[in-house]
C-alpha cells in the first residue's frame, strides 16, 4: 500500500528517542510520532495506524489523532484563524489545515464553516484545502439515475436551492421546493435523485421520487383525518417544516396528496385546513 502525507497508513515502529518513536514511512523515510501520541505499550517492531501530515517546519510528522477529512476527500470545516496568505481551518487535529486565499471563493471570516476538498500542494507536497470544488467534481453523472439513494454535502445557497456534493464525486441541485426542514451549508444530508437531465445535470430530493409515495400518502392523509374527527388544521399557507413535522413528507408531496384527494371528491379544501367530504 503507498503511503501519502494526507493519509492513514499502518507503519512499523524503529526506534524510540526522548521525544517519541520513529516510524518506517517507505518511500517518506523516518516520520517522528511525538511522544504524546505514544501509546503506553507501544514497542519497537509494533505497527500502528497513524495519520500523516507536515509540523511547522515542513517535515513528515505522524499523529493518532483523527482528521476530519483526508487528502481526497471533501468536508465542512470551519475556519480557526486568518492568515496573512488565507485561512487555517479546523482539521480535527492540532495542526490546521491551510486554505490558501487564491482557492477561496469568497473571502472567510473566523467561525465561518466552508466546505473544501483537501488535497496536496504540488508546489510544497503539503495536504492543503480548495473552496473551488467544481474542479474535482465529474459532470458526467454516471450510472446515476432517478430514484437512486445518494450521499449529499450542501456547499453552497443559490436562488433555486443548494448545490450539493453527491456521492463524494458529482454536483446536483437540491431546489428549494424540495425542501422541508431547515438546511445549512456544510450539512451532510440523506437524498434521492429525482431526475438526470440531459444535460446530465442531477436534480435531488429528500424524499424517495415517485407517484407511489403520493398514493401511500393519501391513504395516511385519510386516516388522519378520519382519527381527528374529519379535519386538519393544514393547507397552503402552511409551512414546509409543520407539515413534514406533522406527516414526515415534503409540502410538494403533501400538495399532491390533497390535489388529489379533491378531485377524487373525498376532501375540501379550505382556508384554515382540509375537511372530509360528509356522505
Amino acid at each position: 500500500m503507498m503511503i501519502q502525507i494526507g493519509k492513514r497508513a499502518k507503519l512499523k515502529v524503529l526506534r524510540f528517542v526522548d521525544f517519541g518513536a520513529y516510524l518506517d514511512a517507505g518511500e517518506l523515510g523516518e516520520v517522528l510520532l511525538p511522544r504524546k501520541y505514544e501509546p503506553k505499550d507501544l514497542a519497537e517492531g509494533d505497527e500502528i495506524e497513524v495519520f500523516l501530515h507536515h509540523d511547522d517546519q515542513g517535515r513528515p510528522v505522524a499523529t493518532t489523532e483523527t482528521p476530519l477529512a483526508e487528502v481526497g476527500q471533501f468536508a465542512a470545516l470551519r475556519v480557526a484563524a486568518v492568515a496573512p496568505a488565507g485561512v487555517f481551518l479546523d482539521w480535527g487535529i492540532s495542526r490546521g489545515l491551510f486554505l490558501p486565499f487564491r482557492e477561496e471563493r469568497r473571502p472567510l471570516r473566523e467561525g465561518e464553516t466552508v466546505v473544501v476538498r483537501v488535497l496536496i500542494d504540488e508546489r510544497t507536497g503539503r495536504a492543503m484545502a480548495s473552496a473551488k470544488l467544481h474542479r474535482f467534481l465529474d459532470p458526467d453523472p454516471g450510472e446515476l439515475r432517478a430514484g437512486d439513494k445518494v450521499d449529499l454535502l450542501l456547499f453552497e445557497r443559490t436562488d433555486l436551492g443548494y448545490k450539493a456534493v453527491v456521492n463524494g464525486r458529482h454536483v446536483g441541485v437540491l431546489y428549494h421546493a424540495e425542501i422541508f426542514r431547515e438546511v445549512s451549508v456544510g450539512e451532510r444530508l440523506e437524498g434521492w435523485v429525482l431526475r438526470v437531465r440531459d444535460d446530465g445535470k442531477i436534480d435531488l430530493g429528500l424524499q424517495a421520487p415517485g407517484a407511489g409515495k403520493v398514493f401511500d400518502f393519501e391513504d395516511e392523509l385519510l386516516k388522519a383525518l378520519r382519527e381527528n374527527g374529519g379535519s386538519l388544521p393544514f393547507g397552503d399557507d402552511s409551512s414546509p417544516e409543520a407539515i413534514h413535522e406533522r406527516f414526515g413528507v415534503s409540502k410538494k408531496t403533501f400538495k399532491k396528496a390533497t390535489g388529489a384527494l379533491f378531485r377524487k371528491r373525498l376532501v375540501l379544501l379550505r382556508p384554515e385546513g382540509i375537511e372530509l367530504v360528509r356522505r
